[in-house]
């Protein structure tokens, strides 16, 4: 009976270690995530401010100026303030350097189905820890749902003039034909881990 409950004694401490471990590693996951969270939507409030205030001030034209020549460079200023690699990402690209990568692509295409089977985006998000080169990294995702004022520039619907400036910025375009609430692309963090 004793050899029994030393065992379980063992067992027990060996489960509540394992326990502690994971809770660990669960809490530096939700660290990494509300840092993911909150460098994605610094990057899409700063570049949603700047669409509007093109649109508002010289029209879509504009805007797809802005989206050609400015968000990288915001993309790049919130990395360097954050310390970590944020970006956007689409299946349906219209600049080929905002390609996903294998873990993007996948996450995209988790979000897809979700759409598809009709669950609600909003709220999603998605990370996990994977083996890249050798190395552990931190990725985390979040849909970006087609907006009303983007239909403008992503739309059923687009404008000759529209559409030509498109064609002039991005002449392989596919982000088209998209309608209000559809999945547009995704928010995306990487972080390579200690």
């Amino acid at each position: 009976m004793d050899s029994l409950l030393k065992i379980a004694s063992v067992a027990m401490v060996s489960l509540t270690a394992s326990a502690l471990c994971g809770a660990s590693a669960d809490d530096e996951r939700t660290e990494h995530a509300a840092t993911a969270r909150a460098a994605a939507q610094q990057l899409g409030g700063t570049l949603k401010a700047r669409l509007v205030g093109a649109m508002k001030a010289d029209g879509p034209v504009a805007a797809i100026k802005v989206c050609a020549e400015e968000a990288y460079a915001m993309a790049a200023q919130v990395s360097d303030e954050t310390g970590i690699e944020v970006g956007r990402s689409a299946l349906r690209l219209r600049n080929p350097g905002n390609a996903p990568d294998a873990w993007e692509h996948s996450a995209l295409a988790r979000f897809l189905t979700a759409q598809n089977r009709g669950e609600d985006l909003s709220a999603m998000e998605h990370s996990e820890v994977v083996r890249v080169d050798g190395e552990e990294v931190f990725y985390w995702a979040k849909p970006i749902l087609l907006q009303k004022p983007c239909t403008v520039c992503h739309g059923t619907n687009i404008a000759p003039e529209v559409a030509a400036t498109i064609a002039d910025y991005y002449p392989d375009d596919q982000a088209t034909g998209f309608e209000v609430g559809d999945l547009r692309g995704i928010f995306t963090v990487k972080k390579r881990l200690p």
